[in-house]
């Protein structure tokens, strides 16, 4: 019993820790927050601006990979962040829904009443556009979109994104009466799939470093579906009064980034593993952005390094401790927080059976809730991104183990013991203090071990929503395509799932000890 309140208050101590940091983060009202969705040129336009305040002498923080638009945009609005690299077809039909037009006067009419606006526009294009494997577009004859059209038996591969876009798939297959089932992957993920024929069509974007690379055909918009995607900045409405010196800074970047440029970025990212800052460096100092191919001494076939190589590089690289941190914080908080809430709440139901029951049901109905899902409704509950709303959704997780083993394990008390401790004059807490908790604790350590099992694989979605954590990798990686780079992300937490094991295996032994003495 000691040892669970020590543990808890660990645990406590945790948690107002990682409450708080948020509240000292927004003090620091001269720091530019930079955010990013979840694909290669929004990661590499997120260090330029980052980069070119710094230049400035402006303190950044930059929130790589937040997800999708509406995750961004929800993290812009809510002043997490100030700033991100946003397209003028995506302000104008997903976000200011009822603007008159994409130009900079209409889409800032439009968002005024948000309290954001709209401007630097970039220099380059990056439109929404279909593609096929090159060879098989010229043995089917197809150049065009209304091309695709006569060909249903092709097996399309979208962005779940798109296909749920007011200006993506819906409007598109309207335009053109193409009646394909589309298959939902993840950009960088569609990429190996069309590769390997799993697929025959996918969405791309048009300044993709792959397209040339592997051989596709960008199929012509001959009706003239989707509208230019001009790249520009989207911030908070008093980013320009609030800080002068980084909007400043900003500004300089107008009309700096040409499509060849863009292209020649993502391509050092996706095809020659460069990372983000070092191209964002390199671009700031007027190096001109050229994938070359990679010729290590470790190279493997083709000149590019081995699978080997690449993965180690990645697991070891300098950001594993602090990931590894951030992931262990997540997981030890949400069980924390759960094992306070699920082992007094278990105690508390476990004599009436009609409420143990429906708190079970309940705890089991927030199991079923799919991690994103939940994560998209807890951002749009608190308004905020990050640790909170990933906290709350790993310890509603975390919830079900613990409540039921508590409750399993005070059923595993015979009448006979709770008889005898009564018959001693024990009230009903110093029986359950004395008594049935002792005994049932090696059934609440294992609900909790469970609980831990499932929040260091659950934790890993956090990095969707910016919370951090070895997630981090594993979603940089499905945004390159990078296989080594996911990998270095999984090993290090199935790492942390076999100590985990191993703690609580010596905890439980600990326990069975210490009930065999007395």
């Amino acid at each position: 019993m000691q040892n669970l309140r020590h543990w808890m208050s660990f645990a406590l101590v945790w948690i107002l820790g990682i409450l708080a940091a948020p509240a000292a983060g927004a003090a620091q009202e001269e720091t530019l927050r930079v955010g990013s969705k979840r694909f290669t040129e929004s990661y590499v336009l997120a260090e330029i601006m980052a980069q070119q305040a710094q230049a400035a002498g402006v303190k950044t923080q930059v929130r790589q990979g937040l997800g999708n638009t509406a995750i961004v945009y929800e993290a812009l609005r809510s002043g997490q962040i100030d700033v991100y690299a946003e397209y003028s077809g995506t302000i104008a039909l997903e976000i200011a829904k009822h603007a008159n037009g994409s130009d900079l006067a209409s889409l800032n009419a439009a968002l005024a009443p948000l309290g954001l606006a709209v401007g630097v526009p970039l220099g380059f294009n990056d439109g929404y556009a279909l593609a096929m494997r090159r060879k098989q577009a010229e043995e089917l004859g197809i150049r065009s979109l209304s091309d695709l059209a006569r060909h249903s038996e092709l097996r399309f591969g979208l962005s779940n994104e798109f296909i749920g876009r007011g200006d993506g798939w819906p409007g598109l297959a309207q335009r053109y009466s193409l009646q394909a089932k589309p298959q939902g992957l993840d950009h960088g993920l569609a990429y190996e799939a069309i590769t390997q024929k799993h697929i025959d069509v996918m969405d791309i974007y048009t300044t993709d470093a792959k397209i040339d690379h592997l051989g596709l055909l960008v199929l012509e918009d001959d009706q003239a579906y989707f509208p230019r995607y001009d790249a520009l900045l989207l911030y908070r409405q008093d980013l320009p009064q609030q800080k002068p010196i980084a909007w400043a800074a900003l500004q300089k970047l107008q009309g700096r980034i040409s499509e060849e440029a863009m292209i020649g970025m993502n391509a050092q990212a996706e095809l020659n593993g460069l990372g983000f800052a070092e191209i964002a460096k390199q671009f700031l100092a007027g190096g001109a952005p050229q994938a070359a191919a990679a010729t290590p001494a470790d190279a493997g076939a083709g000149g590019q390094p081995s699978f080997g190589a690449r993965l180690w590089s990645r697991l070891v690289a300098p950001d594993l401790w602090r990931l590894t941190a951030q992931h262990l914080a997540l997981v030890l908080i949400s069980v924390g927080v759960a094992a306070l809430i699920a082992v007094p709440a278990g105690i508390l139901l476990f004599p009436h059976a009609r409420s143990r029951a429906l708190a079970l049901g309940a705890a089991g109905v927030l199991q079923t809730i799919p991690s994103l899902a939940l994560l998209a409704v807890l951002i749009a509950w608190f308004g905020v991104i990050g640790r909170l709303p990933a906290l709350v959704a790993l310890t509603a997780y975390s919830i079900l183990p613990i409540l039921s083993n508590t409750c399993a394990g005070l059923a595993e008390v015979s009448p006979g013991l709770r008889s005898a401790g009564s018959a001693l004059g024990m009230t009903r807490p110093q029986r359950m203090r004395w008594v049935e908790l002792p005994i049932a604790m090696p059934t609440v350590v294992a609900g909790i071990r469970t609980a831990c099992a499932i929040g260091i694989g659950t934790a890993t979605i956090a990095a969707f929503i910016g919370a951090g954590g070895l997630g981090e990798r594993i979603v940089t990686g499905l945004a390159l395509n990078d296989s080594a780079l996911m990998m270095a992300g999984a090993l290090p937490a199935a790492a942390l799932a076999l100590l985990s094991e191993l703690v609580f295996e010596l905890w439980e032994r600990y326990l069975r000890r210490r009930r065999v003495r007395r």
